[in-house]
């Protein structure tokens, strides 16, 4: 039987930006239908925050909270689809070594001082923060960022463990396939890429984040003309903030 537990677990997800025909990309994964958490749904890089990226976040001025997810967020999407993001130049070569130590379970700073690799927290710009209290399995805080893709990156790779699938598209492309049942999306990705499709790019994206506080999202049930919705915050800078209960899709 699946772990449960109501205690949220902390993790971080990187919303990760590339530029094509003058539209901004987005990388994303899709969850193997087996996994516990989102499973068959289309996600950001991310996951749990570890012990090892606690102890690494010592080393950095700073909220550590904030630290140690953008720690997290920078290993696991290294992890799970190749691309180093705030670790300077990688070859392909690095990068595979690199991801073979972390599956093995190495802490990440051993590893980037084994590889002699920086570690540059500040790409990453702080954009939500979302807590959901439903409690299929598990609940997650977890920590949102948003980055540039490095000049020159590799093409990302899947992982074949947690994740089947790794791709860029536009954050409204996602949303038509979600509307036209060709994709799952849990209710706080749906509502970041309804934010995120605002933007005309990376600085957009950015500019709007230092414009909203980081505010922990924990969404709540309301009833609206007699029918209950799933409901956030009307000042964070989300465009759509309800949902109907009978429309939600929850991890």
């Amino acid at each position: 039987m699946a772990e449960r537990s109501t205690v949220p677990i902390p993790a971080a997800t990187l919303v990760l930006f590339r530029e094509r025909a003058g539209k901004p990309e987005l990388l994303f994964v899709e969850r193997s239908k087996a996994m516990a958490f989102a499973g068959g749904a289309l996600v950001f890089p991310g996951g749990r925050v570890d012990p090892g990226d606690h102890a690494l976040a010592t080393r950095y001025d700073g909220d550590p909270e904030d630290v140690a997810g953008r720690i997290a967020a920078i290993r696991e999407t290294l992890e799970e689809v190749g691309v180093p993001v705030g670790l300077g130049a990688m070859t392909a070569e690095s990068i595979a070594e690199v991801r073979r130590a972390l599956s093995t379970g190495e802490p990440f700073g051993t590893v980037l001082a084994a590889h002699d690799l920086p570690l540059s927290i500040g790409d990453l710009v702080p954009f939500a923060r979302w807590c959901p209290a439903h409690v299929p399995v598990r609940t997650f805080d977890t920590h949102f960022y948003l980055a540039e893709v490095p000049p020159h990156a590799p093409d990302p790779i899947v992982d074949d463990t947690e994740n089947v699938r790794v791709f860029w598209a536009t954050a409204q492309a996602v949303l038509d396939m979600a509307d036209a049942g060709r994709a799952t999306l849990i209710f706080p990705t749906r509502r970041n890429l309804e934010r995120l499709s605002q933007f005309d790019g990376f600085n957009a994206a950015k500019a709007d984040a230092a414009d909203h506080p980081i505010r922990t999202i924990t969404p709540w049930t309301e009833q609206r003309d007699g029918v209950p919705h799933l409901c956030i915050p009307t000042d964070l800078g989300y465009p759509i903030t309800e949902e109907p209960m009978t429309d939600v899709v929850r991890g």
